[in-house]
């Protein structure tokens, strides 16, 4: 990951840690901020003096206090904030998902740098990182080859996320109303809305909506290791759904209805609402992965 790319994630996540901070509240100290954002003392005080350049800080030394409020065009956009090995991830996944790619296929490095438009490196890079899972396999002179998934792999990681979101869906309880991720949750509420008045033609679409949505629920408590296993996960839960194609426009737009209860419980901001609804919801998403898995082996 590039340099530039680690300082611009880091400003970003302090910004959603001010947002949430009161007008000339004082800030963390130093040590405090890279031990929770996992970053050295030198993007910390990049991150620093670029806040308060910008006035969203002010003060000298060890004593920083708030100066103005975040505003949405502090941030640095997506784009900017996501490394090329995530970019390529990204693509990988989509890459699968939408290619019906069944147990067996075997992946070319070269058609996917062209595919991708990256260099052939940067997919093996990807391949040897991704392979740690025991989905894909290096075959000599012929590439890599996808093995699929089992039943009790993808039950050990639905373990995972259920741990994962529990967690930060308690965690919206705690966040102010000023909080940006509401701003974000409201917009996804009505691309949800939107999806659902046209899901007759548009349900392959949910799957996308479904990872923007679990990624903002787990914003709220940023971690380096839920990021790096969010992506398999979601990638397994949206593999088996669409290989199961039996009821598949009814079960997305059941999905979206959770999705939208699940949301309104957060907007809540109400601790017991929000637990019934993400239990209910990772339920009904585990049910319908078990069902998946069954008929895929």
């Amino acid at each position: 990951m590039k340099t530039d790319t680690v300082y611009k994630q880091a400003l970003n996540q302090t910004l959603a840690m001010l947002a949430q901070v009161a007008h000339q509240d004082p800030l963390p100290s130093e040590n405090e901020l890279r031990r929770k954002l996992g970053v050295s003392r030198t993007t910390i005080r990049k991150v620093l003096q670029e806040l308060a350049h910008r006035s969203i800080i002010t003060g000298v030394g060890s004593v920083r206090i708030v100066g103005r409020a975040v505003d949405d065009s502090d941030y640095f956009p997506d784009v900017e904030t996501t490394s090329k090995m995530l970019q390529v991830e990204r693509q990988f996944m989509e890459w699968m998902l939408l290619g019906d790619t069944a147990p067996g296929t075997l992946i070319n490095e070269l058609e996917l740098a062209r595919q991708f438009g990256v260099a052939t490196n940067g997919i093996r890079e990807f391949l040897i990182h991704f392979s740690r899972f025991g989905l894909i396999e290096k075959r000599p002179n012929s590439g890599w080859l996808f093995k699929g998934f089992t039943r009790e792999f993808a039950l050990e990681l639905f373990e995972i996320r259920v741990m994962f979101e529990l967690r930060s869906a308690r965690l919206f309880a705690q966040l102010p109303e000023s909080s940006p991720l509401f701003k974000k949750l409201r917009a996804l509420r009505k691309l949800h809305c939107d999806l659902l008045e046209s899901i007759g033609t548009r349900y392959h679409d949910f799957s996308g909506l479904d990872n923007q949505f679990h990624r903002l629920v787990n914003e709220v408590s940023p971690n380096r290791f839920i990021d790096d296993f969010y992506d398999v996960i979601s990638f397994i839960f949206h593999y088996h759904y669409q290989w199961n194609k039996k009821d598949e426009l009814q079960r997305n737009r059941a999905a979206v209805l959770e999705h939208l209860v699940y949301i309104d419980a957060l907007l809540s901001r109400d601790c017991d609402r929000i637990e019934e609804a993400c239990r209910d919801h990772l339920k009904s998403a585990k049910e319908t992965l078990i069902q998946s898995v069954m008929g895929a082996e």
